[in-house]
This record gives structure tokens, sequence and C-alpha cells, in this order.
């Protein structure tokens, strides 16, 4: 991309598929800093011209490694990319066919489903979690063992009891919280230890993630650190000594003091020198939010998006196009770039060839490995193109420089939404993201080949249970809605779709527009 510093696309200087197939190398540390609502356009080395926010640790990440360009969360909000993170699975082939989950309910995860984490303990690998969850989990009465019920308490009570929780999905360690509206209930393995203000929280994640790598330094035993912050998404709460420090005001602040995070944990690495064993990857859960004020940081220069159009819960690339930078000294070439389509339900996949182990049978159903990216090689992926989700549940199928969507409009929080598309609007949109990156130019009416390829792509891949080649899988419910606008504007059904699979005698649907 143009607007980005670095433009160097040549191979790193080993090779990284030699390394992870080399039996007595010792395994890399791996490092996931993922944060909340951070947009494209909020971190100033990937766009320099209308990032007015100072991010210097970022910088120095993507200075000592490699910054992709083209590189998108499961969603465009925050659990559904969550659950494809742990997984290496699309959150729609679920229950959760929309929006995001709230606690107090049964784990999204089911208990029999591998884990990043269930697979990196596997390997060998101490598995740690610092931050925020948001996949559901229960709190039970440590007396009685009944769950609490949501409606009876607006923040779950200290002492409460956690049984499907991040440390029952493969985590040898947990600290944080489950979600923004009930971030004062501080978690620690499965039980909630404190009630603390909002305003402490990031400073509170900092210093865990620190003190983790820390105690892990006097162990032989490679660790996976999963450190999924809650800033800067609501509430917006940069801390006493962060205050002020932007000239964008509290958002602003905010995302200088997340930052630093990465600064932290860096610094811990470097003081335990663990930096040239540790791959270390920096990226968010979706777009920018509208919470942030972005007319107004847009008219103070900052745009969170950058050249995209959209931010979060949209259907358009500002909604789901995340910044992704990854260090890993010695085996990537600072201050790389690499173009290359990834989507973060590839963590899986990408640990799994890094570690040399396997997920036998179910698992990683959309997962494919960017190892081979990180030595400036091309991916080897068996998926013909990656989905994307927006918070309304409208899908979006993107292969090369094309991007269908399923939508006449933002299918999200943008303007127009979707009950806001002018009259005669096409069902659908297709834009050339090589020519047209900032999605203007519908060509849905044009090119009625392409629409009509990637639409059966698109319905292949959600029917099999997969995108990629692997075991015969299948989704968690019978029915999955594709064409959302088109479906709710008629009150009712319109045409379906039925697979069956006589050898399991499994039947998949998808209902709604198939044309």
């Amino acid at each position: 991309m143009k607007n980005v510093i670095y433009f160097s696309l040549t191979a790193s200087v080993l090779s990284i598929s030699a390394f992870a197939a080399e039996p007595n190398a010792a395994q890399p540390n791996v490092v996931f800093i993922m944060c909340d609502d951070l947009g494209y356009g909020d971190i100033h080395c990937l766009a320099p011209e209308t990032s007015r926010i100072a991010t210097p640790c970022a910088d120095q990440l993507a200075r000592e490694g490699m910054i992709f360009t083209d590189a998108h969360s499961g969603s465009s909000v925050c659990t559904p990319t969550r659950y494809g993170i742990m997984t290496g699975r699309y959150s729609w082939r679920t229950r959760l066919q929309k929006g995001v989950v709230t606690g107090f309910a049964a784990s999204l995860i089911a208990s029999d489903r591998p884990t990043v984490a269930s697979f990196m303990k596997q390997q060998g690998y101490h598995t740690g979690l610092v931050g925020k969850w948001h996949l559901d989990f229960q709190y039970l009465d440590p007396k009685t063992g009944e769950a609490y019920k949501q409606k009876q308490h607006k923040t779950p009570p200290v002492g409460a009891k956690i049984p499907d929780g991040p440390v029952h999905r493969g985590f040898d360690y947990y600290h944080g919280f489950h979600h923004a509206r009930n971030m004062e209930a501080v978690i620690e393995n499965d039980e909630v230890i404190a009630h603390d203000p909002t305003i402490n929280m990031l400073p509170r994640l900092t210093r865990k993630s620190v003190e983790y790598i820390d105690q892990r330094a006097t162990d032989k035993k490679p660790f996976f650190l999963y450190v999924p912050l809650g800033s800067p998404h609501t509430p917006i709460v940069p801390s006493a000594a962060w205050q002020g420090k932007s000239p964008l005001g509290p958002y602003g602040d905010f995302v200088m003091e997340t930052d630093a995070v990465v600064g932290a944990i860096s610094n811990a690495l470097e003081r335990h020198g663990m930096t040239d064993n540790t791959l270390v990857i920096f990226t968010s859960d979706n777009g920018c939010s509208k919470a942030a004020g972005i007319d107004k940081l847009a008219a103070l220069g900052h745009k969170v998006s950058a050249h995209l159009r959209g931010s979060k819960a949209d259907i358009w690339d500002g909604g789901h196009r995340i910044p992704f930078i990854v260090r890993w000294p010695g085996h990537i070439k600072p201050a790389s770039v690499n173009e290359q389509l990834i989507c973060l339900v590839d963590l899986f996949a990408t640990v799994e060839e890094l570690t040399g182990g396997r997920v036998d049978g179910m698992g990683c159903e959309d997962s494919v490995s960017f190892l081979p990216a990180l030595a400036g090689k091309p991916i080897e992926s068996t998926r013909a193109g990656v989905i994307h989700h927006s918070i309304s549940g409208h899908f979006a199928y993107r292969q090369g420089k094309w991007k269908l969507c399923l939508a006449k409009a933002s299918g999200g929080w943008s303007s127009p939404k979707e009950n806001q598309a002018p009259k005669g609007s096409p069902k659908g949109q297709l834009y050339d993201l090589e020519t047209d990156p900032s999605e203007t130019t519908n060509l849905y009416e044009a090119k009625p080949g392409v629409v009509a390829r990637l639409v059966s792509q698109l319905k292949s891949d959600v029917l099999r249970g997969r995108s990629t080649t692997g075991p015969q899988a299948k989704n968690d419910v019978q029915e999955i809605v594709l064409w959302k606008s088109a479906a709710k504007s008629r009150k009712k059904t319109i045409g379906t779709t039925v697979v069956q699979r006589s050898e399991k005698n499994v039947t998949s649907s998808i209902v709604g527009r198939t044309e």
C-alpha cells in the first residue's frame, strides 16, 4: 500500500518451515497482543499521512519485523473474531449468527473443541491469557453452585466461580475480565477476585503481562501468551499518567497508552534475553468504533480507517481490515511489508505449522497457515477465499482482488445502513480492491459472472462446514441466512438450498437469496 512507510518485500534470512520441522530446535515463544476497536489508521506507520496519534512502540515493532497490509479479523465485531482466533473456525458456524455475547451464559466454545491454547499445551507450552475473554462463561454462587443471573447482577459478585472459562479451554493461567460492561469484575483463573474501577484495567493488564513473562523466564518450557486488551474500546478511560498526551483528546490518549503495552512487553522479553526466540504478533479485533468520535477525529486530521471505507460493525473493509505487525528476529526481515491476504482465524493453523504438531479430526476448519509469508514466501492455501461478516450477520466474500458484499449498504453502523440504502440500489456490492481499495464503485450489476462465481464459492464454503480441505465437517446450526437484507425485507424465507450428505445423514441449508 502506498501509504505504508516500509516497502521491502524480500524473503527473510532463513527458512521458517525448516525451523519448525527441526526436531532439536528450541520451540519459540508466541505472544499475541490484540487491541480492542483499534482502527487500521490509528497506527502511525500504517497511515503516516492521516494518523495524528503517536504509536512509537508499534512503529518500532514494524521496523524490526513485518507489516501485513491486507489482514482481516474474522468479523467486524468482538466475540466472533475471538471465537475464530481460538478455534480456527468462523463464528457464524455456531449459534452466534450476529452481534456479540454478554456473559452469564455457557461458553460459546464447546468443551470438546480444540483451541489454540489446548493445542499449544499439548505441544509442551505453558499457556497464559491476560485480558478480555468475551466468549461467554457462567458465574456460579460459591456456596450453592447455582448460576447467577445477569438481570440480578450488574457486576458479577466477588467470589463467583467460573466453570467454563479460559482455564477450561486450554489456558494454564488467566487474569482479566469478560467484556467491557463487566470490566470492574477482575477474574483470575476460575474466580472473580476483586472489583476495581475500569480506569485501572489497562495498567493492570500491562503489569500482569510483564509479570507473566518474568515468571516464565525461570522455566525452560516455551510459552504462549495471549493478551487481548480491552482498549481503546469504551469506556475510553486513559489513566492519569496518559491524560493529555495526545492532541486528539481521550481517545488519542488511550491509543497511546495501549501502544505502550507493546513497549512494556517488548522490554520484558529483552530484559530476559527472550526477544530472538519469541514470535510477537500485534493486531486488533476489528475496526475503530463510532464511539471514539470518528467525525471529530477526522476534523482534526486523523482518519481511524485511513483510506478504507467504514468502521467497526461494517461489512466494508474499515470494519475488519486491521493492523497486523509481526516480529521474530532472525526469521523475519526487518522493515518488510507483506501484501498477502490473511485472516485472524489463521492463527491456529500457523502455530500448528510452527510447532510441527497437528490437530486431528475436528478443528481448524477455516484456518490457513501464514507462516510461509513470514519468510517472504507465498501462502499455500487450500481456501478459495476469505469470508467477512458484519455485526448484523451480513456476509462478504473476498477472493483475490474481488470483494462481494451480500448487502446493499454498510451492513453495520455506518451510513447508509441497510434500511437507508437508496431505492433501487443493487441487492449486493462488488468491488475491485486492486483499483478501488476505498470501495467507491459498485460493479455488482456490471460483472454478473464474477458475482455468480463468488456466490457459488461462498455457498460451498458455508455448506461444507469448512472452507479448507480436510475431514468432513458440519455447522452447529441447521440453517444459515446468506442474504440478510432480502430475507428481512420480505419478512419470510426467500429460496432455500439444501445439501444432503447421506453417508453421515447430515443436512445443511442456506436460507435466503442464493442467486
